[in-house]
């Protein structure tokens, strides 16, 4: 039985955008950058559904990064700040 991909998870950065090996850490689909640099290369990372292999692949709000079953999408820090206790 084939169960659906989960929903990307939202994840917020800094600025207007982020590389895709910095972004897989930030993301927590990889441990560390060292990590990231051979699951790019070997093709097992996608960009809004194509593959991509480019670790310093730069990405904007709204792209979504899947490796294995596992989605994040880059999303506006800006967004985030509404009803923050700080």
């Amino acid at each position: 039985m084939n169960t659906p991909a989960p929903d990307p998870v939202d994840v917020p950065i800094r600025d207007e955008s982020i590389r895709l090996g910095q972004f897989l850490k930030l993301a927590n689909l990889v441990e560390s950058g060292a990590d990231a640099k051979p699951v790019i290369a070997g093709g097992q990372v996608s960009v809004n559904g194509e593959v991509e292999t480019r670790r310093g692949r730069q990405l904007v709000h709204g792209d979504v990064v899947t490796l294995g079953r596992q989605s994040s999408r880059v999303a506006d820090e800006a967004s985030y700040d509404d009803g923050l206790p700080w």
